[in-house]
């Protein structure tokens, strides 16, 4: 098969150009009008496929509580919205009902190719810290030990691909280095650390901060604090969620003006995601409201941020147009740079010959026109 426009983003630059599609690859880049084409998108914007590594839900599915047909939902529906591949993310709960959601997802990762890829799966908590919890239970937040991720990652057949952590509750960074030794990628968040710690958590092999400025100390003067360390510390990735809700568009300027190339948007969405405004559903057992602005909250006394119902490609226009951050840095952020951080980039996150046919058509309102998952059509 082979497609084309006016506008595939080549490099770093839309350019004229023909992508040819065999099987799951693509398989050649040709000059625009080269061959005969099969789809021809006009001046459409043709883009790599878009990349989701923190996200916990879709239409009632929890990763962390629901069952395998609600993940199969959630797969084929990321797709409308640009996404080739994801993290399912779970969060705090009990060793007993992680083990079982860890289960389902590597079951549903080796029996179903449908939709949106898993990547593998993110274990946000339970080793975080208490005082910055967030949304999370902290009746289950505990101090991690290798034998307990042993047996988690057993469960997940080998598939738990990255895990959030309160570095200062890790005694000598010893889980750090095990998970990073074992190939798991670790990201700090829901953290109390300084500075000087989330410094020599990144020494001894953590590479990211999870949903940057939410749920760490923040930047202060004198004591940059983990915010500090998220935005300063050179060739460490950090994430951050792109709804201008759990961080202002001026906090989203200055931060990819500072990361750049180690920038990475996230949704967080919740398990409320494509339900209506007003919502109100269970959150772990706690009830919990969908906003006006498409925010969810815990019903709770001070009515915390839960978690957003963020779609990927809405994201990427709020990156850009209200941020104003160039769209090569903003694509890059769920394109390339996720690949990276998951150490997958040889085979995803660039339209190039060789690598997997993830591909978006991108309409000038960043709505999706058509995702290709693996070379594969899916609207």
């Amino acid at each position: 098969m082979v497609i084309q426009s006016e506008n595939v983003y080549l490099g770093s630059s839309f350019q004229p150009a023909q992508i040819e599609i065999e099987e799951k690859r693509i398989i050649a880049i040709h000059e625009y009008n080269t061959k005969e084409v099969d789809i021809d998108y006009g001046n459409k914007r043709i883009v790599p496929g878009f990349y989701d590594i923190h996200t916990h839900g879709y239409l009632g599915y929890d990763a962390t509580t629901g069952e395998k047909e609600g993940l199969i939902t959630w797969k084929e529906a990321l797709p409308k919205e640009g996404v080739c591949g994801f993290c399912p993310t779970t969060i705090t709960a009990s060793s007993s009902q992680l083990t079982r959601a860890f289960r389902h997802i590597a079951e549903i990762m080796h029996d179903n190719e449908a939709g949106a890829e898993i990547l593998g799966i993110h274990m946000e908590g339970p080793y975080i810290s208490k005082e910055y919890k967030g949304a999370h239970n902290d009746q289950f937040i505990k101090k991690g030990t290798i034998e307990e991720f042993e047996s988690f990652q057993q469960a997940a057949q080998g598939m738990i691909r990255i895990v959030t952590i309160a570095p200062e509750e890790d005694n000598q960074f010893e889980l750090i280095k095990y998970l990073v030794k074992n190939g798991v990628c670790v990201s700090l968040g829901h953290s109390a650390a300084t500075y000087e710690i989330a410094k020599k958590a990144i020494r001894n092999g953590a590479s990211c901060f999870t949903h940057t400025y939410n749920a760490m100390r923040a930047f202060h003067h004198r004591e940059a604090g983990m915010v500090g360390a998220a935005l300063n510390i050179e060739n460490a990735y950090a994430e951050i969620i792109g709804d201008g809700i759990h961080t202002s568009f001026e906090a989203l300027s200055i931060f990819y003006k500072l990361k750049k190339d180690y920038a990475i948007m996230v949704s967080d969405a919740l398990s409320c995601k494509g339900y209506p405004i007003g919502t109100s559903f269970l959150f772990m057992g706690q009830e919990a409201i969908i906003y006006p602005d498409g925010s969810a909250h815990l019903q709770i006394k001070e009515k915390p941020l839960a978690g957003s119902t963020l779609k990927m490609n809405e994201g990427l226009y709020n990156i850009v147009e209200k941020a104003r951050v160039p769209f090569s840095i903003a694509l890059a952020s769920i394109t390339n740079n996720p690949c990276k951080y998951l150490g997958i980039d040889q085979d995803r996150g660039s339209l190039e010959q060789g690598k997997n046919a993830d591909i978006v058509i991108l309409d000038e309102d960043y709505s999706i026109i058509q995702t290709y998952c693996c070379g594969k059509k899916q609207l």
